[in-house]
This record gives structure tokens, sequence and C-alpha cells, in this order.
């Protein structure tokens, strides 16, 4: 930033916050609730050094993140050293390029109380959950125990999760699929696959339709191509580059957080934590240079995103590359493989889209109403789908159904190959990964950008969830073959419940989330939670008055917590449970 700026500048950090809440103290105060800021030890040589050149210098510019914590990072150090905030200049930037850092300086503004104070609300709200309700925990419990006001409500969709998965009952049935036999119009034969449009519960009559199919003639009764467009997905916010690198990648929640930051301070990509989707105009029109240069003009097809989640505050762009003709850059593997993948997304979202036909095929068969439908997809032009294609939690069934047909008219003839019944058995909900934790607590409303990372450590790290493997059990089942006239049936095993990399709860981590739920349930209520989340937007919007949220909030906390430490209990809820010393 100093070298874009010239010699007249002198660019120091602070690394992160100057001041904040001591550590081993609640540092509220009890009829205002406001905090009682300190600087830390660790910080006053920072803070010393700061001073010494703020005063020296003719005009001080404060250039931290555009986001709350940003924002409150500046204010922060208006304070420490001694600048007067309404005429201090507050920049802001979302890329560290020579252009945005120009445009930054020519346009400064002041900061803006409101973020900060959204900020102070989420901090002090923070503060007064985790130090009023780990006491209880203490007391009650078991002793160094915490409790959070989103990582408590992280453990309990863990929680519940692994109790829906040992409740649920699963229940055989029977698929069975088929392979015709047809003749090209050139002589050549082709294979035709095709699921039968029912399914049995019973193995006698998955063997019952296996007899009929001995005698039964196949015919194919419609044949239906139908156009799609396959539009690409939206380029990169916080919580789905989070999604996409475990999946494709194996990253972490936090090892990817951790690589987009580096990628973001040598200037390679913009701001790593938003929740908005939407693209400057530079970005859009740099999207169509490389793509008709790489792939022809034919690729290329604008798209504007709007970003729908309620309360976007974390900057004001998605997650992109700073610069679009660098396909690659250099670094670590893992900051090439992250910047590629980040390259590939944002060029995808301005491509076109991908043209497939679609086809089903319904096959009747003798004296009977079921029918076998066979699906088959010609991709046609595959648009965005030549850079990148999104993944999903199951890609195995996405790429089932992406075969080719022959091409087949109604009224022919098929002849039956075999058909194959197969025992399948209902499957019950899956245990979360950092990546779907992330996206169940998006769409609940339950954090923001900032916080999906951090909560998702701070759980593993209290031990109240690991991430692990589930050994799976051995299970048993039948397939029966119908080639020619004969059934010959098969036992076969496979491996059912094998989870692995999966977040599992710990005994704590279930009996802290029983206790909070019966005594605190409207904290651990995931409304509650995101109400909270909306209340700190309406602050940051100048719409709520932050120490009122506060005092609303205590008001009913605080009896609450005095009700249950004050509660007689025979015996702890940890010792009952699990045992524990």
């Amino acid at each position: 930033i100093e070298k874009f700026l010239g010699s007249d500048y002198k660019v120091m950090s602070s690394y992160g916050h100057i001041r904040d809440l001591k550590k081993k103290e609640l540092s509220i105060d009890d009829k205002t609730l406001t905090p009682d800021y300190v600087i830390p030890k660790d910080k006053q040589e920072i803070v010393k050094k700061l001073k010494e050149n703020a005063d020296a210098a003719g005009k001080v510019w404060l250039a931290s993140d555009e986001d709350r914590e940003g924002e409150a990072i500046s204010w922060h150090l208006c304070e420490v050293l001694g600048l007067d905030k309404n005429e201090t200049n507050r920049i802001v930037f979302h890329e560290i390029t020579k252009p945005a850092i120009l445009a930054a300086i020519k346009s400064p503004r002041r900061i803006d109380m409101n973020l900060v104070n959204a900020q102070q609300a989420r901090r002090v709200l923070d503060r007064l959950v985790g130090f009023k309700l780990s006491p209880v925990l203490w007391r009650k419990v078991k002793p160094a125990l915490s409790a959070g006001r989103v990582q408590s409500v992280a453990v309990r969709l863990i929680v519940e999760r692994e109790r829906e998965i040992h409740k649920f009952k699963s229940e055989p049935y029977y698929r069975v699929n088929a392979i015709f036999a047809t003749t090209n119009p050139d002589g050549s034969a082709s294979e035709v696959k095709a699921e039968l449009d029912k399914r049995f519960t019973t193995h006698e009559e998955a063997l019952a339709f296996l007899e009929k199919c001995k005698q039964a003639e196949f015919k194919v009764e419609s044949v239906n191509k139908k156009p799609l467009k396959r539009a690409p997905a939206a380029p990169f916010t916080t919580s789905t580059l989070q999604q996409e690198a475990a999946r494709k990648l194996g990253f972490s929640v936090s090892q990817t957080m951790m690589v987009a930051q580096r990628l973001y301070e040598n200037g390679f990509i913009t701001y790593m934590r938003t929740d908005s989707v939407n693209l400057s105009s530079l970005c859009i029109n740099a999207c169509k240079e490389e793509i008709t240069r790489i792939y022809g003009a034919e690729y290329s097809n604008l798209h504007q995103y709007h970003t729908h989640s309620k309360g976007a505050q974390e900057a004001h762009e998605a997650i992109r590359p700073t610069y679009m003709n660098n396909t690659s850059v250099e670094g670590t593997m893992q900051e090439r493989r992250l910047y590629e993948l980040i390259w590939k997304r944002t060029a995808a979202c301005q491509m076109a889209d991908a043209q497939i036909e679609k086809t089903t095929v319904t096959i009747g068969m003798s004296g009977t109403d079921e029918k076998f439908i066979a699906n088959g997809e010609v991709l046609k032009f595959d648009g965005f789908l030549k850079v990148y294609r999104e993944s999903t939690d199951d890609d195995s069934r996405q790429e089932e159904s992406q075969h080719t047909l022959p091409e087949l008219v109604a009224g022919e003839r098929l002849g039956r190959r075999e058909i194959t019944s197969t025992e399948r058995y209902s499957q019950g909900p899956a245990r979360y990964t950092e990546a779907s934790l992330v996206h169940k607590l998006e769409e609940l409303g339950i954090g923001r950008p900032s916080t999906y990372a951090p909560t998702i450590s701070t759980i593993q790290q209290r031990n109240y969830v690991v991430k692990g493997d589930k050994k799976g059990e051995e299970r048993a089942y039948t397939v029966d073959t119908l080639r020619g006239l004969v059934v010959s049936s098969v036992r076969k095993t496979e491996m059912a419940g094998n989870d692995k990399g999966k977040l599992l709860p710990t005994d704590i981590g279930t009996v802290v989330n029983d206790f909070l739920m019966e005594n605190f349930p409207v904290i651990m209520d995931y409304n509650f939670t995101a109400t909270v989340e909306h209340e700190f937007d309406r602050i940051a919007e100048g719409k709520e008055e932050w120490t009122d949220v506060m005092h609303h909030f205590d008001k009913e906390f605080e009896p609450t917590v005095d009700k249950v430490m004050n509660a007689r209990s025979e015996h702890k809820a940890g010792e009952r449970q699990i045992g524990i010393d």
C-alpha cells in the first residue's frame, strides 16, 4: 500500500484490535452495560509506536477492513491515539490494488458509528452470555466449561442431528433396474438402462415382478425430448467459498479462510468476508475480455447477480480475482488451488448457459401397468461447464443421470437383456460436515461471514464436537437378477453408516447442550439467535440504539441466570449422565 501511495505516506499496521475487554473479567458496567476497554499488554508497544507516528504526521488515514469489525478497529484507534473521529479520514477498499487504494484516498469518509455500535452490541452481548452462562455450567455441570450465543446453538444442531440419526429406523425396499437391447439403423447394437417407476416393499413382491417379466414384451411407449438450460452459480460469498473448498479441495473452513486471507493480503483476490454476490462493472468487463480471448465470444454472457440475504453488510462485492487476466498466481500449493477455484467460479458466472437436451423414454411392459423410465442427457453446448461445475453433497447421484441414450422411437420393441432387483435401505439424515454446518447456519440466519469459521473452530477446541470418523455396520442385502428365464439370487454385504470427516458431538457436548436447552431455552432458540443478528443489522443501519437492545436482553436474561444458579440440584447433570469425576 505504501508503494502505491508514494513517499508522502507511511503505512503502519495495528495488527487488528488495539483495545478490547479484559480477558478474565466481565468488563461491562452492571447498570449502563457499557464496555470497559483496555489495551492488552501485547499491544502496548504497537500503540506507543502508532502514537509517536500519528503525532508527527500531518494527517492520519484509517484504512482497516470494510466491515463492522474493521470500523470498530478504526474507532478504537481514534480513541486511543487521541484523534478526532469527526475530522479523521477513514478510507475503505475491498481489494489491495493500486487503482482501489488511489480511489479510496480520493473519497475518504468519517467513521460510521452505527457500524461501530453494531460491533459493540455483538461484543457485549456475546460477553454477557459467555460470562454469565459459563459459571452456571461450572457449578451445575463441570468446571472449566463455556457457553456462547452462537457456539452453543451450533452444538445444538450437531447434537440434534445425531439423535435424529439414532432414532431413524432404516426400512428395506427393492429397486428394479433393467438393461434392454436395441438395434441401431446401422445394424450395431446399443443398450438402454432404465428403472422401474415403482419400488417394492417386500422381497416376495420383487420376485413376483421378475416372474412376470419372464414372458413379457417390452415396447417404447413415448420418447420425450426437452431442451434445458443450466445457468452458472453466482460468484463466491464467504459461505459458498467455504463449502466448495471443502467439497472440491478438502479444506477445512478455517483453512479456507487462512489461505483466502493470504491471497487477499497479496492483492490477488477481493475481501474474503462477504455475503454479497455483486460484481463490479470493472470485473464483469474484464471477465468478458478473458472469456472471449480464451474460449470465444459465444461463451461470454454477462450476468449481474443480486444479493438476497437480508442484512448483507460485509463489503459490497463477491470474492473474485482482482485481475481476471491472472488465471493463476504464485504461492503455496494451497494458495494456487484456492485461487484457481475462485478464478474459475468468477469466470463461469459470466459465461453462457449450458444447453442440454434431456430425453425421457417410457417403456411399457405387456400384462402390467408398470413402466420403466430411461433418462438421458445430451450436452448440446457446454457453455460455463467448460470451466466449472458446482459440487453438491452427493455428486454420485448427479452423475448417474448424465448418460446418453440411443435414438429410440415410439412403438419400437426392445429386447430384454437383464432385469435386476436390488435390496436397498431408506437413508436417514446425514451428519454435518463443516461445510454443510456453515450452510445450515447461514440458512437459519445464525452468524455472519466473519463468524462461521471461528464458531466451528471454537466448538472443536472446547471438545464439544469432534471431526472424526464413525464406523458403520456390515449389512447384508439381496440382489435378484433375471437373465433369460432364470432368476439368480445373491447375498452381498455393504458397510452402512460409514462416515468420514463428519462433526460428531462428544459426551460433554451433549450434556452441556441438554442442560442449556432445559434451563436457557430462549438463548438456545434458533429464531432468537437469528433475531439478534437482525437487531445488529438494524443498529448498523442506525434504526436502533445499541444500549437499548442490550438492556432489553439483559432484563430477561439476568433473572433466568439467577434462578438457575440458585436452584437446588441433588447432583450434577454431568455426573449423572457421563460420570465426570
